[in-house]
């Protein structure tokens, strides 16, 4: 029989005895088509499995020489046995990977989940704004003032913060005025100047208005904090520049309390400290805009400031290193806000456009309306605690 003929000779007959080795092959790279046909469908080794699979040479004729190409040679049958069922090359498995329309469509829904339904328009107004910001086409005031990274970044990252850790309340937002320059006069604390922020926030936010605050020189001398300060609307806290921005009708907040307010121990909490010596009341005289009294509650137990390490804070020329309950002792966590509730209550102006401007330079009038501010915003804190239920509900 041809077959049996074939078989016969690939094969390799191993003697038993010393001629052999047993548990050797044959020392061919390729094992022979008797060999292969004696395994049964499915029962192949994990080496063999692994090893690409081979035609059996019964299954591939040889070519002919070139002179004997005359004759046209019939298709070789495929063996019985295992190789019946190797699938032809078209129908090899698939390749790996994510096809290019599934990754569209995610890219496509997670736009849709950051931006919204109209997520095609917000996205160019995006890149419009990016290519704007590598060109230097954008404007900023004399103060450096940019107005659209602040409502388009700065807001943008303040406002969950305001709305779902610390859920601001507000109070009083008639008393902002649409327009004209006005003054808002704040209690500060807090440990870090949150409350700032959060009042900036407010302000865009529920009156449509841009609030300019005064900083401290510490601010301004800090090298990210400064840019950004300055980029986000604050400017010096110096008279000058105060009624400058007043007189050209820009809302103007100051916290008068300074690092005395932010920086005090968590048992005089909600207690207001000296406001200084009044120079916010005289820009105010000056230039004719109300003052209006802004009361925070909530701002005092974000970070519980219960002592201080004075001669570290004297090297780093810095107002106070704050201790908190979790600051440092839980490292970075600790550097997170407790959630508390807070409450924004903005009181009824304080008109001085009564006053001359020559009365500015009178000190007990300086100093009456400086205390007039101060008692108001106090007594309103005090009511606001009285009505709260709780720190953080």
């Amino acid at each position: 029989m041809p077959d049996e003929a074939r078989r016969s000779e690939d094969a390799v007959v191993i003697p038993i005895g010393t001629g052999g080795r047993p548990g050797r092959g044959s020392g061919s790279a390729r094992p022979s088509s008797a060999a292969r046909n004696l395994a049964p469908s499915g029962s192949r080794s994990s080496s063999a499995k692994a090893a690409p699979r081979r035609t059996p040479r019964a299954s591939r004729p040889e070519a002919p020489a070139p002179e004997q190409s005359g004759a046209q040679q019939p298709a070789a049958e495929p063996p019985a046995g295992d190789d019946a069922t190797t699938p032809p090359p078209a129908a090899a498995a698939p390749t790996t990977g994510i096809p290019v329309g599934e990754w569209l469509s995610a890219l496509q829904a997670a736009a849709h989940e950051v931006f919204g339904e109209d997520w095609e328009r917000r996205l160019a107004e995006l890149m419009a704004f990016v290519r704007r910001r590598l060109e230097g086409d954008y404007d900023v005031d004399d103060y450096g003032f940019d107005r659209e990274l602040t409502e388009r970044f700065f807001m943008t990252a303040l406002r969950p913060i305001a709305e779902k850790w610390f859920r601001l309340e507000v109070r009083g937002l008639e008393n902002i005025p649409a327009e004209g320059g006005a003054l808002v006069v704040s209690n500060h604390s807090g440990t870090v100047p949150l409350d700032g922020l959060m009042t900036m926030l407010t302000v865009h936010d529920h009156a449509g208005r841009f609030l300019r605050p005064l900083g401290a020189d510490l601010v301004f001398r800090l090298p990210v904090v400064s840019s950004l300060a300055r980029k986000g609307g604050a400017t010096l806290a110096c008279i000058e520049d105060a009624e400058r921005m007043l007189a050209g009708g820009e809302l103007v907040g100051v916290w008068p309390e300074g690092f005395k307010g932010i920086g005090k121990p968590f048992s005089e909490r909600y207690k207001l400290q000296r406001f200084g010596r009044g120079g916010f009341v005289s820009a105010a005289l000056r230039t004719g805009v109300p003052i209006i009294p802004l009361s925070v509650v909530g701002a005092e137990e974000i970070y519980p400031l219960v002592g201080n390490v004075p001669s570290l804070a004297r090297l780093l020329g810095v107002p106070y290193i704050p201790i908190t309950p979790f600051f440092p002792w839980l490292g970075p966590l600790g550097m997170v806000p407790l959630p508390s509730k807070w409450i924004l209550e903005f009181g009824e102006p304080i008109r001085t456009d009564a006053y001359d401007a020559g009365e500015a330079e009178d000190p007990m009038l300086v100093f009456n309306v400086t205390d007039q501010v101060r008692e108001t915003i106090q007594h309103t804190l005090f009511d606001l605690l009285r009505e709260r239920d709780g720190v953080f509900s």
